[in-house]
């Protein structure tokens, strides 16, 4: 069944394109309103008071994954302020309230449970929840209803710039790229977020003597998240991992200076360039 189109509306209150966005459906009572850190004291509590759910989130990394904490609260306003001023990793917040103020304590604990479940099989970004969230008790009727809001927040969250939630899909398998080299063999997609490198695939052990201190920082970084675990004389993905470019996929991968273009290929032996980028 195709996809059935969406209308979100986006109000800016300040007029800043890069400042307070606060997105909705048109259709639905779900509110997501985006806070940069810098704008959290000027913000109008009317978006983010009472009770709601919140997403504390890190800026996308060359070197790592971004970063999210979950976490739902009766007072938006006064949580985030007491954030502020304990948790260093973050840039952004999303505030996910009702506009109906239709939201109970339990039903944000609730989508809280489900929203660090799903982020955490997404894999896109690093949960840094220090405890994980217990799923309350919701009758039936009541968790139906907020599953059918979590889809709103799901597509609220991702408009507004962070997918936490949404799967990575492997696609069809003439469109799977491959980058070998020596011992590595990587598997991947080429898709609206970067390259996608799929968990299983292996890299070379040891960068090269030219490889630059740009492709050493950045595996080291995927092995001290554990994106990267030594097996044996490789270098295993551990989960799916979005790479912004598909040269710093490649170089991930040959450990070395790569030229992604050139060096990621399809089944029929076409590079990533000749598909992409020379397309009449």
């Amino acid at each position: 069944m195709p996809t059935s189109g969406k209308t979100i509306q986006i109000f800016l209150p300040d007029g800043n394109p890069r400042g307070v966005k606060v997105a909705d459906i048109t259709s639905r009572i779900i509110q997501a309103t985006l806070i940069p850190r810098s704008m959290l004291a000027s913000v109008s509590k009317e978006y983010i008071e009472g009770v709601s759910l919140y997403l504390l989130l890190s800026d996308r990394s060359e070197t790592g994954k971004p970063k999210v904490y979950i976490g739902e609260t009766e007072d938006g306003q006064v949580r985030l302020r007491q954030h502020s001023k304990t948790k260093d990793f973050w840039q952004s917040a999303i505030v996910i309230t009702s506009k109906t103020q239709h939201f109970t304590k339990a039903h944000v604990r609730f989508l809280e449970w489900y929203c660090w479940e799903t982020a955490t099989a997404a894999g896109r970004y690093t949960v840094v929840n220090t405890n994980t969230p217990s799923k309350p008790h919701i009758q039936p009727p009541a968790a139906a209803d907020l599953m059918d809001n979590f889809e709103t927040i799901r597509i609220l969250t991702s408009t507004l710039g962070a997918p936490a939630f949404d799967e990575i899909k492997k696609p069809k398998e003439a469109d799977i790229l491959c980058c070998k080299g020596k011992k590595a063999h990587a598997k991947g997609e080429y898709s609206e977020d970067g390259l996608v490198v799929f968990k299983g695939s292996t890299c070379n052990l040891k960068e090269t003597k030219t490889a630059g201190s740009w492709v050493i920082g950045m595996r080291q970084k995927l092995i001290d998240e554990e994106t990267l675990i030594p097996t044996g004389d490789v270098l295993e993905f551990s989960s799916d991992y979005i790479f912004s470019s598909p040269s710093a996929a490649a170089a991930t991968v040959l450990a070395r200076r790569a030229n992604g273009w050139k060096e990621w290929k399809y089944p029929n032996g076409d590079t990533l360039d000749k598909r992409i980028r020379q397309e009449d």
